[in-house]
């Protein structure tokens, strides 16, 4: 597989967070949501983090998902997933991460019953057909060299009547070909929206604190990367929201 140079850069990102963040300040990597019609109330240790959570939030709350399976694809440091198992009680959930430090990292930190973590290739999950009442996909996928592979498996493991929470950006010019393959799947679409907007303000509010989250934990050489990565306000990640040169989906689908 071709890595280009994105690819490459965040990988390094990763790599580095994974081994520099001892203190478990970086749980979350999505770039947030913020909506006039959302007020959720969070406790202390999870407010810092609102904007990302409120992205979760907005997918787990689209369908009823109380006491039924949940299977994370793309669950990176775990805070997402461990949010939503501990404010939508679910009979079980478990979240798989291409990362294996990753998958460690968060076995090791989140202590919530029914709640564990795996390696695994999201093109290529080794989980049983029909398995989960609902899988959930947050900013992760646009990574994924094979975007038929993955909803392949996505439809193999749910159960019948099931549920894809799906968000994830694409440039302007991708959404297409996206909604060509996802309409190959057959899956009932519920709901469709383009969030760009409401993650641009989610970016705006956030810039702060990602902003002092970077100078303290990259060092000089990564600050530029890491910022462009952070989508802080000025950088390019950020330029190309804001202009609709990406755009950011969200999407609820449901299995026949």
């Amino acid at each position: 597989m071709k890595i280009n140079f994105r690819e490459w850069l965040f990988r390094i990102w990763y790599w580095y967070v994974s081994n520099i963040d001892k203190n478990a300040e970086v749980l979350f990597m999505n770039y947030g949501y913020s909506s006039a019609d959302q007020n959720i109330d969070l406790d202390e240790k999870d407010e810092p983090n609102r904007y990302s959570i409120q992205l979760y939030h907005h997918l787990a709350a689209a369908v009823d998902i109380q006491n039924k399976s949940l299977l994370e694809i793309g669950s990176g440091r775990g805070g997402g997933l461990s949010f939503v198992a501990r404010n939508f009680p679910v009979k079980e959930a478990l979240g798989v991460d291409l990362n294996e430090r990753a998958a460690k990292f968060c076995n090791k930190y989140y202590k919530i019953s029914g709640l564990k973590f795996m390696q695994g290739d999201a093109q290529n999950l080794d989980i049983e057909d029909n398995s989960f009442d609902t899988i959930l996909n947050v900013e992760s996928s646009h990574r994924y060299p094979d975007m038929k592979a993955f909803l392949s498996e996505v439809k193999r493991i749910l159960k019948p009547g099931g549920h894809f929470l799906f968000t994830d950006f694409r440039y302007d010019y991708e959404m297409e070909e996206l909604n060509n393959y996802l309409n190959e799947t057959g899956f009932i679409k519920i709901r469709e929206e383009l969030i760009t907007p409401k993650v641009v303000k989610a970016l705006d509010l956030d810039d702060e604190r990602r902003r002092k989250l970077v100078k303290k934990l990259a060092p000089g050489f990564l600050q530029k990367i890491a910022l462009n990565f952070a989508g802080a306000k000025g950088s390019e990640t950020y330029n190309y929201f804001a202009e609709r040169k990406y755009e950011y989906f969200s999407y609820v689908f449901q299995k026949q």
